[in-house]
C-alpha cells in the first residue's frame, strides 16, 4: 500500500500517457523530432512502400468505398499540423494520386494541441487540418471551431458503416449530433505478457487460452499469486482494473449523465482492492522508468496493459526478448480503447474541399494504410482490417502471433463512448475516490456512489454551462 501512494505522481503520468499520449504510431516521434516545430513541404515525389504493397488484393468493399472519395480534379494548397511524423510520408503518396493539391505538413510535436487551441480561439492562424489525439480532442468540441463532417461538402455519413460504433461516436460533439473528427486509428487495450515465464510456472501461456482463463477473477488471482511466489509481478499498475473499466464507459454520455456508477465498476473496484492486498504490481513504468526497465530485463515484471502500440515499444525497448512476449485481452473481460487520434478540419480552412479530399484519402485508401501499418498504427476501418495483407500479418517479436487480426477482434468488443470537455476535470475527482477506497478498504458500492455525488456537486456549474452551450 505504501508504494501506491508514494508513487502517485508516476501513476498520474503513466495514466496520462495511456489515455492521451500513446494511441497512434506517431505519438512517440522519431529521434530528434520530439519537440521541434518543422515546416516541411512534402511536394517531393516518393514511392509509397509498405508491407504487402506489391501484393494488392483489394476486397470488393475497398472498391466500393473508393468510389465514395472525392474526384481528383480538386486543386489548391492545404496545411496540416501534426504530432504524428508519418503524416509527411503519407502526404507524399497522396499528392501522387491528387497532383493538383499541394500539402504542406508542419510537424509541431505534442505542442500541436496547445497551438491549435490558441489559434482556434483567436479566430486566425489555424491550419486547414490537424491531427488531434483522443485525450486532447475535447478541447475543441465547443465554440464552433471545427467543421461538422456530416454536412456538405464533406457528407461523411456515407462512411459510417465502415467504422465501428466505438470509433465513430468518440469523435462527435457533446450532444452527439455532429462529427467533428474523422476516425483514423484504433488502439484496443491489450495485456502483453511473458509467455515463456507463464509456461515455466505452469500457467496458461497461449493467448486464446489465457484470455478465456482470465475471464474468471479467481484465475487472475491464481496467476498473480503464482508469479508473486516466484518474485515476479503480474502487471505495472495495481489499480489498473478499475481504471480500465472506467475507460470502457468514459465519463459522461451525450446527455451529460455520469457513466461511472454501475455494478460492473463496483465489481472491478472489489477486484482492484483485493489485488492490491496481495501486492500484484510494483507501480513502476516498464517502458518509461529505469527501475521498471530493469525489472522487465530481469523477468520480474511480466505484464503490461497498453494500447495496441505496445508491441512496437516493447520491441524497441527490449529487443533481446524477441519471441518471449505475447498479446492477449485485458483481464476480467474488460474491453477498452486506450488512445487513438482523428483528423479535424478547422472552420478557418480556406480550401475545405481539398482538405476533405486529403482526409478522405489518408483514412480510406489502401495505399495510405500500407504506410500507416509499417509504424504499427492500427486501422479503424473495417475494409482495411479485412484485407489479407493486414489480417494475416505475423509479428515475430510476439512469437509469430497474428497480432493485427487479434487487435481487430478486440476492437469489435469495445463499447461506444463519448469524449467530453469535462473529462479532465472529472478524472481527479474519480482518482481521489478510488485511491481512498483502496487505502482505507472502503465499501466499493458506497465509494462509487460517493464519487457520483461529488461529480454532481463539484462540477455542477460546469455541467450546466456545457449543457447551455450545447443547446441541451
Amino acid at each position: 500500500m505504501r508504494k501506491l501512494f508514494s508513487t502517485s505522481l508516476i501513476l498520474l503520468i503513466a495514466f496520462a500517457l495511456i489515455i492521451s499520449g500513446c494511441g497512434s504510431g506517431g505519438n512517440l516521434p522519431a529521434a530528434g523530432d520530439a519537440t521541434k516545430t518543422d515546416s516541411t513541404d512534402t511536394s517531393t515525389e516518393t514511392t509509397a512502400e509498405g508491407d504487402g504493397a506489391e501484393a494488392e488484393q483489394p476486397a470488393e468493399e475497398t472498391e466500393n468505398i473508393n468510389d465514395l472519395m472525392s474526384g481528383k480534379d480538386i486543386s489548391g494548397e492545404i496545411t496540416v499540423w501534426t504530432f504524428v511524423n508519418e503524416v509527411e510520408e503519407v502526404a507524399k503518396a497522396f499528392m501522387q494520386e491528387y497532383p493538383n493539391i499541394k500539402v504542406k505538413v508542419v510537424k509541431v510535436g505534442w505542442e500541436v494541441h496547445d497551438k491549435l487551441a490558441t489559434t482556434l480561439a483567436a479566430g486566425t492562424g489555424a491550419p486547414d487540418i490537424a491531427v488531434v489525439e483522443q485525450g486532447q480532442f475535447p478541447r475543441y468540441v465547443t465554440g464552433d471551431v471545427l467543421e461538422d463532417l456530416l454536412q456538405p461538402p464533406f457528407d461523411a455519413a456515407k462512411y459510417e458503416e465502415y467504422v465501428s460504433e466505438y470509433n465513430w461516436n468518440r469523435w462527435k460533439s457533446v450532444d452527439g449530433t455532429k462529427l467533428l473528427g474523422m476516425p483514423w486509428d484504433v488502439t484496443p487495450g491489450v495485456l502483453y505478457y511473458r509467455a515463456d515465464i507463464y509456461e515455466q510456472l505452469g500457467l496458461p501461456s497461449d493467448p486464446v487460452e489465457l484470455s478465456e482463463y482470465m475471464q474468471d477473477p479467481e484465475n487472475v488471482f491464481t496467476i498473480a499469486q503464482t508469479l508473486k511466489a516466484d518474485g515476479k509481478y503480474f502487471m505495472e499498475w495495481g489499480d489498473g482494473p478499475i481504471h480500465w473499466g472506467g475507460d470502457e464507459v468514459g465519463y459522461f454520455d451525450t446527455s451529460m449523465n455520469w457513466t461511472r456508477n454501475n455494478d460492473r465498476l463496483v465489481e472491478l473496484l472489489d477486484i482492484t482492492k483485493r489485488g492490491e492486498q496481495i501486492q500484484w504490481a510494483p507501480y513502476k513504468a516498464a517502458l518509461w522508468s529505469d527501475e521498471g526497465k530493469a525489472m522487465v530485463k530481469k523477468g520480474e515484471l511480466t505484464g503490461m496493459v497498453l494500447g495496441s502500440w505496445g508491441a512496437r515499444e516493447i520491441e524497441r525497448t527490449f529487443p533481446d526478448q524477441k519471441g518471449k512476449w505475447r498479446a492477449t485481452t485485458i483481464p476480467f473481460g474488460v474491453n477498452a480503447g486506450l488512445g487513438g487520434s482523428a483528423f479535424v478540419i478547422t472552420k478557418q480552412s480556406k480550401n475545405k474541399e481539398a482538405a476533405w479530399a486529403f482526409v478522405e484519402w489518408i483514412n480510406v485508401s489502401e495505399k495510405a494504410w500500407q504506410i500507416w501499418t509499417k509504424y504499427s498504427i492500427q486501422p479503424g476501418w473495417k475494409h482495411i482490417q479485412e484485407l489479407d495483407w493486414y489480417s494475416s500479418h505475423v509479428n515475430e517479436y510476439l512469437g509469430g502471433q497474428e497480432d493485427y487480426k487479434f487487435y481487430m477482434e478486440i476492437e469489435k468488443q469495445i463499447p461506444a463512448r463519448t469524449l467530453n470537455p469535462l473529462d479532465g476535470k472529472a478524472w481527479p475527482i474519480w482518482l481521489e475516490g478510488i485511491q481512498e477506497a483502496i487505502k482505507k478498504n472502503l465499501d466499493s458500492k458506497a465509494i462509487i456512489q460517493q464519487i457520483d455525488e461529488n461529480i454532481q456537486k463539484k462540477l455542477k456549474p460546469d455541467i450546466d454551462k456545457l449543457k447551455q452551450e450545447s443547446g441541451m
